[in-house]
């Protein structure tokens, strides 16, 4: 039979142990993940993860490498970040615990991924060496490497990466003018479908939210070329083809991008290269339906998830503007000034708000939509890309 001095011992440290488990439930609480995302801080390596039911910033995570041109996907639970950085640097990051639990150094200069639809592949694109590299998502490493050598046998730089319905991968050649579906049903032996001739320095892509119309915009021509995903065997056609015949060009300032491309209805809106314009696309015909003429250059069009809206930034040195859109009336409704240099917007799953990146001034500014009013600003470091975890669930995103 047990002492009573013992026993004594024993219930004391029962209670110990079950305090010290209450202390480290209190210090670490259980939490869901569906409102969180992250924020590159673009000059320090870093990264701010948020949430925006309170709109606070809960962690900050340093040694990412080089974030000037980071971007970010998310693991299909939503716990994990992969951050893809501009000196070949993949990350992945646990935003619940607020730290790096893997990293690779995969190339010399990348500039984007994707993941997989099942989630277990995360690929990369890469300027240097050119082609994309495909890890398993769970421990990082190397499943498949795909050099970008074109038909001429020289080597390309890799753009506009997306996922694409079936564990598929879809991918352009800058250098070469040719877009590749790389299917992964074998992750270990890519089965490579290319389409050459596509048109001249496509510099950026995307992929429609359902997976079937790739687009890639030509920054050697005005004009896109258009993959039907569902009949790949059609090939890739031009769209919008000499949308600035006639018109003396402007000076490139900035590289528009085309992920956030907006659509309500049967219409999207573009950023036009090069020109003070958000060109209107009838998804029918895929024919130019119209032209809105706006501030400065776009580099983001970004629609609100009920389409209503598109919300527009723009190029040095008008940087520090965002003008709002009303789609149906093709209207602009709201011309705002969040500060010098606005990289980047990302929208709330629902779209009652809108997240604003200021580079120049260490903030980031969130507006409600309804109001197009600013709710909060939070500090952040030189911020760049806004990422929420409701991508994880988004094809091409």
């Amino acid at each position: 039979m047990t002492n009573k001095p013992v026993r004594a011992t024993i219930m004391l440290c029962l209670i110990a142990l079950t305090a010290a488990l209450l202390a480290g439930c209190a210090q670490a609480p259980t939490r869901g993940t569906g409102d969180m995302g992250v924020i590159i801080e673009r000059a320090a390596g870093s990264l701010v993860v948020i949430e925006t039911t309170s709109n606070t910033i809960l962690s900050r995570v340093p040694g990412l490498g080089d974030t000037s041109h980071a971007s970010v996907v998310f693991s299909r639970d939503e716990r994990y970040a992969f951050v893809f950085g501009r000196d070949g640097g993949l990350t992945k990051v646990d935003i619940l615990a607020g730290k790096v639990v893997n990293r690779v150094v995969q190339g010399g200069n990348s500039v984007g991924g994707a993941i997989s639809q099942d989630g277990r592949l995360v690929a990369v694109a890469n300027y240097v060496p050119g082609g994309v590299k495909v890890f398993d998502a769970e421990t990082l490493d190397l499943v498949a490497d795909i050099p970008a050598t074109a038909a001429d046998g020289s080597t390309s730089k890799v753009i506009g990466l997306v996922d694409a319905p079936g564990n598929r991968f879809v991918f352009t050649l800058y250098d070469a003018g040719e877009t590749w579906i790389a299917d992964m049903a074998d992750p270990t032996a890519p089965k490579l479908t290319k389409f050459t001739d596509i048109g001249a320095l496509p510099y950026d892509a995307l992929i429609t939210g359902n997976g079937r119309y790739y687009i890639a915009g030509l920054f050697g021509e005005d004009g896109l070329s258009l993959l039907d995903m569902w009949n790949p065997q059609a090939g890739m056609r031009r769209i919008l083809d000499g949308y600035g015949r006639g018109e003396e060009p402007l000076p490139v300032y900035k590289m528009p991008h085309l992920e956030g491309w907006a659509v309500a209805g049967n219409y999207a809106a573009l950023p036009a290269v090069g020109r003070h314009e958000v060109l209107l696309l009838d998804m029918n015909t895929w024919r130019e339906a119209g032209r809105i003429p706006v501030y400065g250059q776009p580099v983001f069009a970004v629609a609100r998830p009920d389409g209503r809206q598109v919300w527009v930034n723009f190029a040095h040195p008008l940087n520090d503007t965002v003008q709002v859109i009303d789609l149906p009336s093709r209207k602009i409704v709201a011309t705002l000034k969040p500060g010098k240099a606005v990289l980047h917007m990302e929208f709330t799953p629902r779209g009652e708000q809108v997240w604003v990146s200021v580079r120049d001034a260490d903030k980031v500014v969130i507006y409600d939509t309804a109001t197009l009013q600013p709710v909060k600003e939070l500090p952040v470091m030189k911020p760049s890309g806004i990422f929420l975890t409701a991508r994880a669930h988004k094809t091409g995103l």
